[in-house]
């Protein structure tokens, strides 16, 4: 039997960090006002490999997974080719460039010969790199490479940029290519917006359209349309496109184009109050018993584990279909309501950390949406096998993006450990990675407990909400009432494991400040401990405190957002 109680227990000295990694967006860094990407064909969209170059033919273009656009280069490394991919351009004497791109895999280097290189690994996520270089007092060349590492797995990389002036001064092509005409919008979303637009001409050739967002450059194609992701719900925005030859000389800019991205996903409607429901341990009730004596409709039923080879089982153990979880299941939607199963939580074998890719993990999860036709699922992520590890959050919230993708309607849920005054390093990280991977996530819940609170339960769940509300504002741009839209508190009832008390007068308090600020779900831990005992101290089928039976259940079914 797990010991559930502990399920959100976190190293406080790992979590309590407030510093936040860099991480990209999905729209690429522009370089400074005077700088251009001279490089070739730098997202390959083209669909061609020219004019980059691959050692062993080990270098293809595929069109999944991509930072931008439609294609990206794959680097297919073995154990003695590291699959290096070179270019090779003018440059000028005694001038510093920026060398930058986006890449994804285990230990995948960007660098120039001969000169500065920088490295990453993120095995799961599409992660920048930059650095920078000086070119030597004679030097007219430079030859950039992106490679991987010997018998480390493929790698991908994508939009790289080398950012300076164009070699080839002194008589060479200074001609610019005429402006981009006929820009337009072709199409938009709540975080994207589609452009196109006629060719240039120039003297020599034209080799990328920058597109830029008022003054910064965005994206580089080769080609005449290109989409703009990472942008944010209900934003104006203006799009101008200049052409730019191999010599780095770039016309002037294209007409401008002001579109405004669609709504958010805030503005749906969802709100969700839904206690935990355990049938593991603590003497389940019968939910339709609850649900009549409260109100309640939704339950979140814990927890989703993998019980071996990525297969979902409830608690890993108990079967998917026809055990008491879905007798329980039964017995809500008989009586009027719903569940919104958890995937994960504090202890045992997890999908996200055990699925070997994030395309098994969706398969995983598929598995139960279609098991029980659900219109919402919850990934409670906890612990140093999920929580703490970057390349397994991406893989969960690429997965999430994948099911969200394939059922239409399906509301998704991410649940994490806080501190009081909002996310900690790794909460911000997964909030960062929701926002550059596109994952559309439509509930960030935090789980205001064991996080050291002290005596004021009321006043540090606040705290840590409006913590998060700021921070989903940084991130994704959203107004303050699209950033409380997609937020959720997820409590515990009585004592928590670390002996602080969240009474019903504060639940109360917490849930009347939930309404107020319409956020999206209010759950607590546990409808199993949803009676009294005073003096219990921290069990399974008790809150330790005096309460009415089932008195925290009413009070969350009051919450109406």
């Amino acid at each position: 039997m797990r010991q559930t109680l502990r399920r959100s227990r976190r190293r406080l000295l790992a979590l309590l960090g407030t510093a936040a990694l860099a991480f990209g967006g999905a729209i690429a860094l522009p370089g400074t006002a005077e700088a251009a990407n001279i490089l070739t064909n730098p997202g390959f969209e083209s669909g061609g490999l020219s004019p980059w170059t691959c050692t062993g033919n080990l270098g293809s273009v595929v069109s999944s997974p991509v930072h931008s656009g439609s294609k990206a280069l794959q680097g297919a490394v073995t154990s003695s080719d590291d699959a290096q991919c070179s270019q090779t351009v003018a440059v000028q004497p005694n001038t510093t460039y920026t060398l930058g791109g986006w890449v994804r895999g285990s230990y995948v280097y960007l660098g120039v010969d001969g000169g500065a290189s920088t490295w990453t690994t993120s095995p799961s996520a599409y992660s920048q790199l930059s650095v920078s270089f000086t070119t030597g007092a004679s030097q007219t060349s430079a030859t950039i490479y992106v490679h991987g590492w010997y018998a480390q797995g493929t790698y991908y990389a994508d939009d790289i940029s080398l950012d300076g002036p164009g070699g080839g001064g002194g008589g060479g092509d200074t001609q610019a290519p005429t402006a981009p005409s006929g820009l337009t919008s072709t199409g938009k979303s709540s975080s994207s917006v589609s452009l196109q637009w006629n060719a240039s001409s120039d003297n020599v050739g034209v080799t990328a359209y920058d597109v830029y967002s008022g003054s910064n450059q965005v994206l580089s194609v080769s080609g005449t349309s290109a989409t703009v992701g990472g942008l944010s719900p209900s934003t104006a925005y203006t799009f101008t496109v200049k052409a730019r030859d191999a010599a780095g000389n770039r016309s002037a800019a294209s007409n401008s184009v002001g579109v405004t991205t669609d709504a958010g996903s805030g503005g749906t409607g969802f709100k969700q109050a839904a206690p935990y429901l355990y049938e593991g341990w603590g003497d389940p009730p019968n939910p339709s018993t609850v649900m009549s004596a409260t109100g309640i409709k939704w339950f979140t039923m814990a927890f989703v584990l993998d019980s071996g080879g990525c297969t979902p089982a409830w608690d890993g153990s108990r079967p998917l279909t026809g055990g008491a979880d879905q007798t329980a299941i039964n017995q809500i939607r008989s009586a009027g309501g719903d569940v919104v199963p958890s995937f994960g939580g504090w202890q045992g074998s997890k999908l996200g950390a055990n699925c070997s890719s994030a395309a098994a993990l969706a398969g995983a999860l598929q598995k139960v949406i279609d098991a029980y036709s659900l219109k919402a699922i919850d990934m409670d992520i906890e612990n140093t096998d999920e929580f703490e590890n970057e390349a397994v959050q991406a893989k969960i919230l690429t997965a999430l993006k994948t099911v969200k993708a394939n059922n239409p309607g399906l509301k998704t849920i991410v649940t994490f450990g806080t501190s009081t005054t909002g996310p900690t390093y790794y909460g911000n990280r997964l909030i960062e990675q929701a926002q550059s991977l596109g994952a559309n996530i439509d509930v960030f819940t935090i789980m205001p407990f064991d996080f050291g609170g002290g005596s004021d339960m009321y006043g540090s769940t606040v705290n840590a909400a409006e913590g998060l509300k700021a921070k989903l504002k940084s991130t994704f741009g959203w107004d303050d009432a699209t950033a409380y839209a997609h937020m959720g508190i997820s409590g515990m009832n009585g004592l928590s494991d670390q002996q602080e008390n969240t009474t019903p007068a504060i639940w109360t308090q917490i849930r009347d400040w939930a309404n107020s600020h319409h956020i999206a779900r209010l759950a607590y831990w546990a409808v199993n401990r949803d009676r009294a005992c005073p003096g219990g101290g921290v069990v399974s089928n008790c809150s330790g405190i005096s309460q009415n039976t089932w008195q925290f259940t009413s009070i969350t079914a009051g919450f109406t957002g």
